[in-house]
């Protein structure tokens, strides 16, 4: 996403709910990259200059975001981009680690083959898209990933607490770990994580989901404040 003067490259919809959908995906994109920076206030009619659509589907779009906590709406003036304090995002992956490493561990020995299969191509995609750089295809599949090995332990409510919980604790800068290799790493271990379950490895699934969660928060989530 150019937030500079260039039009974006975005298609035009007469199907509104289709637009909304693909402007909310672009500014995904925008956040996850590191371009929509957190404290900045943006106006809709300034993002839709950028997109070539009209304000509506833009507002639409930010409403969207603003419901995942992603962005706030700032009276008169627009939409800002939510900062997270650090002990925010150290509360987000401790409640994470304290759901999804327990629940990862139980799957353990009680998976079937047949289910890890079905989530090794994910993993993969995962894998491929962190190799090419690829940050949304990246983070769609990683959604994806988690949610859909959580829901094998049957508790939809699990599933929805983490699914908010890691839209609130959304990543930034990826683009720069990808730059730096960092992110590969961290994808390997979505595969690393369906080989401990397939041992039926209960100690091995908890310690790999321990140190991806870790890194989540370490690698991912704040890279803007390292130094």
């Amino acid at each position: 996403m150019d937030t500079g003067h260039g039009a974006l490259a975005l298609p035009s919809f007469d199907d509104r709910p289709i637009l909304r959908d693909r402007v909310a995906r672009e500014l995904r994109a925008a956040l996850i990259a590191g371009e929509m920076r957190p404290g900045v206030v943006y106006s809709a009619p300034a993002l839709a200059a950028q997109f070539g659509v009209s304000p509506t589907p833009v507002r639409e779009a930010m409403l969207d975001l603003a419901n995942e906590g992603l962005v706030e709406a700032v009276r008169n003036k627009g939409f800002r981009v939510t900062e997270l304090s650090d002990r925010e995002l150290d509360e987000f992956t401790e409640v994470r680690a304290l759901i999804e490493v327990p629940v990862v561990a139980r799957l353990a020995g009680v998976v079937t083959p047949d289910q890890t299969a079905a989530l090794r191509p994910v993993a993969e995609e995962i894998v491929a898209a962190a190799e090419a750089g690829d940050l949304i295809r990246y983070v769609e599949a990683d959604r994806r990933f988690h949610l859909s090995l959580l829901a094998l332990a049957g508790n939809e409510h699990l599933v929805r607490v983490v699914g908010d919980l890691r839209k609130r604790s959304r990543l930034y800068g990826l683009s720069r770990l990808a730059r730096g290799g960092r992110l590969a790493a961290s994808a390997a271990e979505h595969l690393e994580l369906l080989d401990a379950l397939d041992s039926g490895d209960p100690a091995a699934a908890e310690q790999v989901m321990a140190r991806h969660i870790g890194h989540v928060r370490n690698l991912w989530a704040g890279p803007e404040r390292e130094g």
